[in-house]
């Protein structure tokens, strides 16, 4: 029979570096809020986690892996939002953002989650970063789908995602 592997969210005794972009902040305060209460939701103290803020998307992955260079952390999480405009930046950016984020994680062994949104509108990105998600049922603030609009938190997916990522590769 085969071995599965898979992470879970646990997050009681993990510490979590979050980077977070400031460029389009509007949005990147939402995914951070996201994000954190996310981390916190499924038990990370609020003394285990960092947060680090860079200048704008492409400063990312910098801080990122000197984060998960420091070996303080158990996962680390990038959130940005890079919004298509009229000339090629975007993609410059975007691409060079998303190659150095993995190039962190891969050099260093540690979980570095790419939560920086790539989208062609403000409206697409605020639809990503959502807060009104974030209050479930529970008051917790489980993430929740809309009916009439595809709204989500994706900091709060990238907190998840950090979390399950460090169990799994403790498993491995």
């Amino acid at each position: 029979m085969a071995t599965i592997l898979e992470g879970d969210a646990l997050g009681s005794g993990r510490k979590v570096a979050v980077a977070v972009a400031e460029f389009n902040r509007d949005v990147t305060e939402a995914l951070l809020d996201g994000c954190l209460r996310t981390l916190e939701r499924h038990g990370v103290e609020p003394e285990d986690i960092t947060v680090a803020r860079v200048p704008g998307a492409f400063e990312l992955p910098l801080v990122c892996d000197a984060l998960a260079a420091s070996e303080e952390y158990d996962a680390v999480v990038a959130l940005g939002a890079v919004i298509r405009g009229e000339t090629p930046h975007f993609a410059y950016v975007a691409g060079e953002c998303a190659r150095g984020i993995a190039r962190a994680a891969l050099d260093n062994g540690v979980p570095v989650i790419f939560g920086v949104l790539t989208t062609d509108t403000l409206e697409q990105a605020q639809q990503r970063a959502d807060r009104s998600v974030l209050r479930g049922a529970d008051g917790g603030g489980a993430p929740r789908a809309s009916k009439t609009a595809p709204r989500s938190n994706k900091g709060a997916e990238a907190a998840e995602t950090a979390l399950r990522m460090a169990s799994l590769l403790e498993k491995i």
